[in-house]
């Protein structure tokens, strides 16, 4: 019998788990009556279902209750002591409330999001800095209102946007918004509250020169592009130093004018940098009057880290097909996906070797319900099995063969 390190007493899905404290989801679901009118599937039990079937990659209701089935003798390890039916599960994704699901997520970002800083940003004002952007997932019902014109037709499919902040060191959500794809991006603006000096970046579909104003007014910093038919006046230009960027072409104040006449006024700066190896001219605002023009550019380039973010969920999860047609069971599968990337992320952080993640979702999803140490096995694949042809070759050579005398 094989006696190797890496396979132990609990499968690789319950380790994942470990992130997740049962008391604490016990805790969320008391908080918004999560378990009103529930005899036996709860939400701890509902959570365990959707993240199995999240790190599977599982189309339908049916997938997932064969795919738990399949594992039946295995469940045992995971705190479920019975099997729900097809039915159970999808009237839970109604009427269970999205929110918990979102609080739950929320919960272990707070306590392990330190675990997940990246070291290569040490300068300080990188440290501090966020992104906001927004994502859309098209549905085939008319659930929430689509995006963009009309067509032709007539028909057209409903769709979700996913209005989220990251803090760029870290590189996951800390804050999720979601609303129907038609929806604006900038209205989400009113719900950003970071701390004095923290640096948000986004794109220019967040054009909203009285948030802009305050963040000013909250000691809250901004970095952004300038839209083509802004409204400003020049104000002061500043000198660019001799050791600065050959791409920073100006650097300027300049006075942004919004409501019905223009009647307010928003002070910011102005930088105009082109980019050499895209060749592309920007034009950067910014209500910091402190950093390099270069930083400033460099602060709208980490932006694009979020966009990498939106790229690894939809790769890896299964964001096309849902298990229930209704927003709120829309809005839990997304939460789901979202933790279990976090939950794949905190494995990856605390393993030295180098992994790409779509190899380690790879990994983990052909590999969930098995008996085996999932940072060991990260770490070095092949030592187990090093380990079997130690012992084998040791006892060929210490057990004398029956033949070893034998000659023709």
């Amino acid at each position: 019998m094989c006696k190797g390190t890496l396979f132990i007493g609990q499968p690789i899905f319950t380790q994942l788990l470990f992130y997740v404290k049962g008391s604490k989801i016990d805790t969320i679901a008391r908080k918004h009556n999560a378990e009103r009118y529930v005899k036996k599937f709860s939400t701890r039990q509902h959570l365990i279902i959707m993240l199995f079937s999240a790190f599977e990659g599982y189309n339908s209701l049916r997938e997932v209750v064969l795919g738990m089935l399949s594992n039946a003798h295995k469940l045992v390890h995971l705190g479920l002591d019975y099997m729900i039916c097809r039915s159970t599960l999808s009237d839970a994704n109604r009427r269970r409330s999205s929110a918990v699901f979102g609080e739950i997520y929320l919960s272990v970002y707070a306590k392990n999001h330190k675990s997940l800083s990246d070291s290569s940003l040490s300068p300080k004002d990188l440290k501090r800095l966020y992104a906001m952007d927004s994502t859309t997932i098209s549905l085939f019902k008319e659930i929430l209102k689509g995006g963009g014109r009309n067509p032709i037709s007539g028909k057209k499919k409903g769709g979700i946007k996913a209005h989220t902040m990251i803090k760029i060191a870290e590189q996951m959500p800390c804050l999720v918004r979601f609303t129907e794809a038609a929806r604006h991006d900038h209205v989400l603006l009113s719900e950003v509250h970071l701390s004095k000096n923290s640096i948000i970046t986004f794109d220019k579909a967040y054009v909203d020169y009285a948030a802009y104003e305050r963040f000013s007014k909250a000691g809250v910093f901004y970095v952004t592009r300038l839209k083509d038919n802004a409204l400003y006046e020049s104000g002061e230009e500043f000198d660019i130093p001799d050791e600065a960027d050959s791409g920073v072409l100006k650097d300027e104040e300049i006075i942004l004018k919004y409501g019905k006449n223009g009647e307010f006024k928003h002070c910011s700066r102005k930088i105009a940098y082109y980019d050499a190896q895209n060749k592309r001219l920007f034009e950067f605002i910014t209500n910091n009057f402190d950093l390099a023009a270069e930083k400033i550019a460099l602060i709208y380039k980490k932006r694009w880290q979020i966009e990498l973010l939106f790229k690894q969920l939809k790769q890896n999860f299964q964001l096309k097909y849902f298990l229930g047609d209704s927003q709120n069971a829309i809005e839990i599968q997304i939460w789901c996906a979202m933790l279990a990337n976090l939950l794949l992320m905190l494995v990856k952080s605390r393993v030295t070797k180098s992994w790409a993640f779509s190899n380690l979702v790879s990994v983990v999803r052909r590999q969930l319900m098995n008996y085996i140490n999932i940072y060991a096995f990260l770490e070095d694949a092949e030592r187990s099995w090093r380990k079997i042809i130690e012992e084998r070759t040791k006892k060929q050579f210490l057990e004398p063969s029956l033949f070893a005398n034998f000659r023709l």
